[in-house]
């Protein structure tokens, strides 16, 4: 199973400032754990809204919103990528992730093509996997 963990935003990440070189340590020192064990796929910080867009779709209309967004609660600073088991064990991963203060961080299990059932044809399957292999490549 797969599952993206999705750190908020901030105050202070959305100022563009840098964590400090403790909490830098300590989350290369759980991220290195996370690689040794198999789990991490991917793992990124995010720049702050103020470099970025939103594309609002409406019809055949495309408007493009320049940030900064306003509403930091609902802002990613950050992602990774995990392949578990089974929920659980992302759960106690996520658990000795090294954050403090009341931050929240959403686990979200990403789809496989099983779990699309007979909407996914097999002419859609193989699409699928050869995009997949593009991309591995």
């Amino acid at each position: 199973m797969r599952f993206m963990v999705l750190v908020p935003g901030s105050p202070e990440s959305e100022a563009g400032e840098m964590p400090s070189t403790e909490l830098l340590g300590a989350m290369n020192a759980y991220n290195e754990e996370l690689v040794t064990a198999g789990v991490m796929l991917a793992g990124e910080g995010l720049h702050p809204t103020s470099k970025g867009a939103k594309v609002r779709f409406d019809g055949g209309e495309r408007t493009v919103i320049d940030g900064p967004f306003t509403e930091a609660k609902e802002l990613i600073a950050g992602y990774w990528v995990w392949e578990v088991a089974s929920r659980d064990e992302a759960i106690e991963w996520l658990k000795r992730a090294p954050f403090d203060g009341g931050t929240e961080i959403e686990l979200r299990q990403i789809f496989e093509a099983e779990d699309f059932g007979d909407e996914l044809t097999p002419e859609l399957r193989e699409a699928e996997e050869r995009m997949r292999q593009q991309i591995a490549e």
